[in-house]
């Protein structure tokens, strides 16, 4: 049995269409930020990646910002900032100034790692491998230039005393065992890395320890979501997202192309093992093929809340499949 009122929101990596500009693809996270407000959910979050001609959210937290700015009350987050290749006080600045443009609505979700390529990591910080050791006590760090009991030297003075959710991410154990020490909610990416899924949320479960930010274990999971109004439909859709999770598999990343049918080289990609697994959470389909799908996955693992990304070529398409989504999630909670 799924949990009573799962709260339902948003993973964006300002995805770059081909054939569409950086600007325009901006414009669309916000409209689609927009229509997700008026949809119903939760939050709205975004990606830091470097060095990827497809995704536009390198420099995320000016376009949480930009999100924020255009939006009235969903939450805008990220999902997340990769602290490794940052300095903590840097990142507690530029949040603490998000939170006081946008009192009690932005979210600081911290992973560690680099999002690009280890040759464009470096060229991002040169000391990353030590910074990603230490990724615990920077966490750390940033909760104290947060804190109003920072009276050192070196302060945040933009951040003390606001009002800024931390939550760690990660895609494998190690983050888990983060996340349930601190006392902190504990967000995983199996929307992309499934495999290990269930042993960091069975890890986070019974490690935690209650702190001053949360009493209780809280769990967000991320899945893909393509549906549309038939299955075919859907299938056609899916081509996009297929080509590239294919790019990233062989290191040849382009724009997100257009959709086309699903041929049989297509088929024997997207039957491939390695593809198969990162794909295992990625419901496609017509509203109850996705329905079926989102109800299994949430009964499955207990979850707190869900957070989608979908790959759709067109905006309208993917507009309408998060609108679909939407009512799924209000369908299953009725």
């Amino acid at each position: 049995m799924m949990k009573n009122k799962i709260p339902y929101s948003i993973l964006d990596l300002a995805s770059v269409a081909q054939n569409s500009s950086i600007k325009e693809t901006f414009a669309k996270s916000l409209d689609l930020a927009q229509q997700a407000e008026k949809l119903g959910y939760h939050r709205f979050w975004l990606a830091e990646h470097h060095n990827m001609k497809s995704i536009a959210s390198a420099a995320t937290s000016v376009l949480i910002g930009h999100i924020a700015g255009g939006t009235q009350k969903i939450r805008v987050g990220s999902g997340g900032i990769m602290l490794p290749n940052h300095s903590p006080l840097i990142v507690s600045e530029q949040f603490g100034t998000l939170g006081n443009l946008y009192p009690n609505r932005i979210d600081l979700g911290l992973g560690r790692a680099p999002g690009t390529d280890q040759e464009t990591a470096h060229a991002i910080r040169s000391d990353r491998m030590k910074a990603v050791h230490q990724f615990p006590e920077e966490v750390d760090r940033i909760q104290h230039f947060f804190s109003e009991e920072n009276k050192e030297r070196v302060r945040s003075y933009v951040s003390e005393g606001v009002e800024m959710p931390i939550y760690i991410l990660g895609s494998s154990t190690d983050s888990a065992h983060v996340a349930a020490k601190k006392g902190l909610p504990y967000v995983f990416a199996s929307h992309f890395a499934p495999a290990q899924l269930h042993k960091a949320l069975q890890i986070y479960h019974e490690e935690f320890q209650p702190s001053s930010y949360l009493d209780k274990p809280y769990t967000i999971a991320g899945i893909n979501v393509i549906a549309s109004d038939d299955n075919k439909e859907a299938e056609i859709l899916s081509t996009s997202m297929l080509r590239m999770i294919l790019g990233v598999v062989t290191g040849k990343i382009d724009y997100l192309q257009p959709p086309t049918p699903m041929t049989a080289e297509l088929k024997e990609i997207a039957n491939h093992p390695s593809i198969q697994q990162m794909m295992r959470y990625a419901f496609i389909g017509d509203k109850e093929t996705v329905k079926a799908q989102t109800k299994a996955f949430l009964e499955e693992t207990q979850v707190d809340e869900v957070i989608v990304a979908s790959y759709i070529y067109k905006h309208e398409d993917r507009v309408k499949s998060y609108a679909m989504f939407s009512e799924i999630m209000q369908e299953l909670q009725e």
